[in-house]
């Protein structure tokens, strides 16, 4: 990619320019150039598409003025040549259109596409997952682009797809040789998720071609972490629950959410206390709340079990 911007630059300002020669109004210019520029299928570019590119000549400017082939970058002469970006889709699936995919998917696919709804993964780490980073009841993921590390519990639907390709390997821990002669079975691959005993790499063509199946429109893989995260909000969950789940940053990039967990705290105002469904909820936070009470539990989770309680009050009362 870098390759082919460069050679765009080089055409665009000619081959015998010298970056000491190029000015700030130059790469302004420059970046309205590809502003104008259209997509392969004739569409108007993404402003986060163009912001890479920038970055990249930023990044050559910089190095230049760093080997004192200049003596000031041009980026440096102005404001900021970045677009404002808009990402604020929020696209997810309901109960009904997940049913449909997982139903249309095949079975690796499935596979997939159940860890992410159930974890708000994204591509890159459930393709790249390892068995190691599986145990006691928790995925533990590092680093990741700009996320921080952070623990993902494993709910009973996706134990069940973990238990479901431990036997097809035949990948067979301490936990499970209740017989003394039962030895552990070499493990065919360190990946969770595999395809004829090889880590997968891919899925872009078979998931779009179950979205197809399945009659669902405008969706991307991406969309299935909005997914897990919309149905932790509209199940109850807080807005810190998805910001520390999903590894963003700052509560503000959780924001997007923010409709559905009012969407969420109205349909609670429908079942104040006192209803069979309201008094139910009230009795699982105090359950909860009595459980961080009695035993040494951290003063984080403990605090965690009081907000609960008392915003479901807050929600309940008339």
């Amino acid at each position: 990619m870098e390759e082919v911007l460069y050679r765009e630059f080089q055409d665009h300002f000619g081959e015998e320019t010298l970056l000491a020669n190029i000015r700030y109004v130059d790469m302004e210019t420059y970046q309205n150039h590809l502003k104008a520029k259209l997509t392969k299928q004739g569409g108007i570019r993404k402003d986060s598409t163009i912001n890479r590119e920038m970055g990249v000549l930023r990044h050559l400017f910089r190095k230049a003025t760093e080997w004192e082939m200049m003596e000031q970058s041009p980026f440096d002469k102005g404001k900021s040549l970045q677009f404002k970006e808009v990402n604020e889709r929020t696209r997810y699936l309901t109960e009904d259109e997940l049913q449909r995919l997982i139903g249309e998917s095949p079975e690796h696919l499935k596979r997939i596409v159940i860890c992410a709804v159930n974890t708000g993964m994204d591509r890159g780490e459930i393709l790249n997952l390892k068995w190691h980073q599986v145990k006691n009841g928790f995925i533990y993921l590092g680093k990741y682009k700009t996320r921080p590390v952070r623990q993902i519990p494993v709910n009973e639907d996706l134990d069940q797809v973990f238990v479901e390709i431990r036997k097809e390997n035949e990948l067979i821990s301490k936990h499970d040789r209740k017989v003394k002669h039962l030895a552990v079975i070499e493990k065919t691959s360190d990946y969770v998720f595999t395809y004829a005993k090889r880590n997968i790499k891919r899925v872009d063509r078979a998931f779009k071609s179950a979205l197809s199946r399945a009659g669902i429109e405008d969706f991307r893989f991406k969309d299935l972490r909005h997914t897990f995260a919309s149905h932790v909000l509209m199940r109850g969950g807080t807005l810190k629950d998805v910001q520390e789940l999903l590894g963003h940053k700052n509560i503000s990039m959780t924001m997007r959410y923010a409709h559905l967990s009012q969407e969420h705290k109205n349909k609670a105002q429908q079942h104040p206390l006192g209803t069979r469904d309201g008094m139910t909820q009230q009795k699982q936070l105090e359950s909860e709340y009595d459980h961080c009470d009695g035993h040494n539990i951290p003063d984080r989770r403990y605090q965690r079990c009081q907000e609960a309680l008392q915003e479901f009050h807050q929600t309940s009362s008339p």
